[in-house]
């Protein structure tokens, strides 16, 4: 059970993959049309979305199937596999720390696969219910909840939009997902194998956890992405995200109990090779820049200067020259007031 799950795990990576690289082509497509349509508009990008769904789906189904501290730091198959398809498909360059990263991911996920903690876990409503009101998840959500709201107010009234703020945030709503989609999946698996758990409230109570902490997620991340690089963003997501997810499973469902040393110490090392790979395959990406019009100081009739000045997209006006005429020192003095 514990390799469908691991192999539905990863197949649904792989796919997530394949799924991002296509909705890259066809902006890419797009973007070289002389008038370019709307993204949602094109075939290619539906199907890439499509394949994210099925992606997710499998993903959906392996937490239902076997431990989540086996399948949440499998995500790391997907950059590892975003990296391969987009140096096939798109022509990307290779770089020998794509190399190396990808090593260190399959061989963190090979250590993940063979020292995650093997125990075969029926989840139904009653054991969501007994793990749902024991005191370590109760001691564990009123922490959560605590350095939740501190670091909101951070972000809300103080203005602090650092990344590791944005990114905490995401993490602590993953660890509730991933209890949750735990929790829904497994009891539908029980339903299917044994006696129907879809009567009792806890699976609905999880359904509406699930869906609330996965659109606040959304809603930080793409906060995230919006004020700092992708390649700053997705390894310290990766990282952040799967460690309160691991916790998530070692607290709520248990899932280290009994483990020897040994074996918490290989997968702990397994763990830190697959952030290492991420890490290293998002290193120093090639960074995309908005091409941004400017006036060559050269090419104005009495400027024997090369410096150049970058347009105000909130202005009118093409930012000020060194000595300044008084329309632009006009413009800019109303800037400054409002």
């Amino acid at each position: 059970v514990h390799l469908f799950g691991v192999l539905l795990a990863i197949l649904g990576n792989l796919v997530i993959s394949i799924s991002l690289n296509i909705q890259k082509y066809s902006h890419l497509q797009l973007a070289q049309q002389e008038h370019p349509r709307p993204y949602f508009k094109s075939v290619l990008w539906w199907v890439g979305i499509f394949l994210m769904a099925v992606g997710e789906t499998g993903n959906f189904a392996a937490y239902g199937l076997a431990p989540i501290t086996l399948i949440a730091p499998l995500g790391c198959m997907s950059v590892a596999g975003s990296a391969i398809i987009s140096v096939m498909f798109l022509k990307e360059n290779l770089r020998a720390s794509d190399l190396l990263g990808m090593t260190f991911a399959f061989a963190g996920t090979y250590l993940l696969v063979n020292f995650a903690p093997n125990i075969t876990q029926a989840v139904s409503a009653r054991t969501i219910q007994y793990y749902f009101v024991g005191w370590q998840f109760l001691v564990y959500v009123i922490l959560e909840i605590l350095i939740f709201c501190i670091l909101l107010y951070f972000l809300k009234r103080k203005g602090m939009t650092h990344m590791v703020i944005l990114l905490t945030l995401v993490a602590l709503l993953a660890s509730l997902t991933v209890i949750s989609v735990k929790a829904v999946s497994g009891m539908i698996t029980f339903s299917v194998t044994n006696k129907t758990q879809l009567t009792y409230p806890i699976f609905y109570i999880m359904c509406i956890i699930m869906i609330a902490s996965c659109v606040f997620q959304v809603k930080f991340l793409n906060q995230a992405t919006k004020l700092y690089n992708t390649t700053a963003v997705v390894p310290v997501n990766h990282v952040f995200f799967t460690t309160s997810a691991i916790t998530a499973g070692i607290i709520f469902y248990q899932e280290f109990r009994g483990a020897a040393f040994l074996t918490v110490f290989i997968y702990l090392f397994g763990c830190f090779l697959s952030f290492l790979g991420v890490f290293l395959v998002t290193r120093n990406q090639e960074k995309e820049h908005l091409q941004q019009s400017y006036i060559d100081f050269g090419d104005i009739p009495g400027k024997q200067t090369s410096d150049k000045i970058q347009p105000d997209s909130n202005g009118l006006s093409y930012g000020t020259l060194p000595d300044g005429s008084d329309s632009t020192k006009s413009q800019s003095g109303e800037k400054k007031e409002v």
